[in-house]
């Protein structure tokens, strides 16, 4: 469905050019979720903001192509790529309160969904939000980052897009709504032949919610592991991270 084929992304000024990502390639297939790990600075939020060309073209330079239903979205018009944002391949970003209009209220953004509000109320009730009435009524700026969150994951999962992308999905939220959040991305793909790709720094919900698991690091991508392969993977820097986390899970049991 999706085939990544990046040859690097860099950094551009006047001056120089700088490679931050470089031999990137992957597919995403129908009815799995795929994970991408790495640190904070790794540049996952960069590689999958570059897949619909999200990047800004004077700030950033990207070679290579990805592939979506036949169509190269590094080289297609801003029209198409819109097209395919909204129908296609949905976002949900780590940085949730800057994807409103902090001058809109909530029920633009239910409106825009064209779906009814029955439908909409089972969604925010299963994330433990508000109800649509009362959530119709609020700004962006009057919800907490957990909230905001939650609810751009409602609103990705309203469009029923072929492709859900996650950027850091528990970051800001608690055990409980991390388990809502694994359970909703394992029904959507099973119960749609959809397909997720998340990135993120936690290790566990990976390893839960993935079929496939790669990691990011010094600006290359693995291959994707399944997540029983991932924890005995011969890579170094692979168990380097993994060891890493055990640590810090020990320190903190």
């Amino acid at each position: 469905m999706l085939t990544v084929d990046i040859n690097s992304i860099s950094i551009i000024d006047e001056v120089i050019s700088r490679t931050i990502l470089k031999d990137i390639k992957f597919d995403v297939d129908k009815g799995k979720v795929y994970t991408i790990l790495g640190k904070n600075g790794s540049g996952k939020s960069t590689l999958i903001k570059s897949i619909t060309s999200l990047l800004p073209p004077d700030i950033y330079e990207v070679n290579g192509e990805v592939q979506f239903d036949d169509i190269d979205l590094l080289n297609s018009s801003e029209e198409k790529l819109r097209e395919i944002r909204k129908k296609h391949i949905r976002y949900v970003f780590q940085d949730a309160a800057n994807s409103f209009d902090p001058l809109k209220k909530i029920k633009y953004y239910f409106d825009l969904s064209n779906i009814s509000p029955l439908k909409i109320e089972e969604l925010l009730l299963f994330f433990l939000l508000p109800t649509f009435k009362k959530l119709s009524g609020l700004h962006s700026y009057e919800l907490s980052g957990g909230m905001a969150q939650r609810l751009l994951i409602v609103l990705a999962l309203l469009a029923n897009p072929d492709i859900l992308i996650l950027d850091e999905p528990t970051s800001g939220v608690d055990y409980a709504v991390t388990n809502l959040i694994l359970l909703k991305m394992k029904n959507f793909v099973r119960d749609n032949d959809k397909s997720v790709l998340i990135v993120t720094q936690d290790i566990n919900f990976a390893l839960k919610s993935s079929d496939y698991i790669a990691y990011l690091s010094d600006g290359r991508l693995t291959k994707f592991f399944t997540p029983n392969e991932l924890l005995i993977s011969p890579d170094e820097k692979v168990n380097n991270f993994i060891n890493s986390f055990k640590e810090m899970s020990n320190a903190s049991a």
